[in-house]
């Protein structure tokens, strides 16, 4: 489904981005997704930015909170009771980091942990805001995948916050089922030097030109296209170090 107006409850319904140089990764995305940026402004500073795709959100762009880090992609899962969520990922070993926390104008609810093997979590509540608007097609956000250092450990943590199921049957990595047994996110053993993350992949019409884009507007590639299960991907990095996927899906593939 590409459009939605709502999603249930353990389902991955949002993503964006947190940078040093907002203004840089905002022209960024503009250019290679064809994204327009809708800032939103207190006392005339920039103080989150909305990407729209043909008028409906799809991701979104923030200044960095606390410590120094990396510019990253935080991935967030839909929840009825941001509290309540929280309190299952500190009684399953995760590390609340922020949150419940209302944003204003009745937006909605986010909080952020960390799981037991240091990968980060966003949840969002709904309100106004019901996360993104367009999915699973060119320009928007189709698929999450988390890097750990132990699968099995994951997939009994997000199992015990989420309620999710794992179709993949490997114990290598997961291919976490929501309560009616469909698909919605994944996890694999974290290669050589890849931290434990989740990580955000979008629909490309075309892989290879993608990579290519992302290199002229001051990118960096990480994993080259390659033929994948679900169609041509790749790993790429924006020119502030945030990690992202892309990939032109097979609709035949599976």
């Amino acid at each position: 489904m590409a459009t939605r107006d709502s999603y249930p409850a353990g389902t991955p319904n949002w993503v964006d981005v947190s940078v040093d140089d907002v203004a840089a990764a905002s022209a960024f995305y503009q250019a290679l997704f064809g994204w327009d940026p809708v800032p939103t402004e207190v006392d005339g500073e920039v103080i989150y930015t909305n990407f729209h795709l043909d008028g409906a959100t799809v991701a979104g762009l923030g200044s960095k909170m606390g410590p120094p880090m990396p510019d990253a992609w935080t991935v967030y899962v839909a929840t009825d009771d941001v509290g309540a969520t929280l309190e299952a990922a500190t009684a399953a070993g995760g590390r609340v980091v922020a949150g419940p926390m209302d944003v204003p104008d009745g937006k909605g609810t986010f909080g952020l942990f960390v799981d037991p093997n240091g990968a980060f979590c966003g949840l969002w509540k709904a309100g106004s805001h019901i996360g993104a608007e367009r999915v699973n097609e060119p320009g928007t956000f189709v698929w999450n995948e988390l890097a750990t250092t132990d699968p099995p450990s994951s997939v009994e943590f997000y199992s015990a916050v989420f309620g999710w199921g794992d179709s993949s049957g490997n114990g290598t990595g997961a291919v976490f089922t929501d309560p009616d047994g469909r698909e919605i996110c994944g996890a694999h053993a974290a290669g050589d030097g890849e931290p434990p993350f989740w990580s955000v992949w979008f629909a490309v019409d075309d892989c290879d030109a993608t990579v290519a884009r992302v290199q002229e507007l001051g990118g960096s590639v990480l994993v080259e296209p390659n033929d994948m299960g679900f169609g041509r991907g790749a790993v790429v990095a924006a020119p502030g170090g945030a990690v992202f996927g892309v990939g032109a899906m097979d609709h035949n593939a599976g």
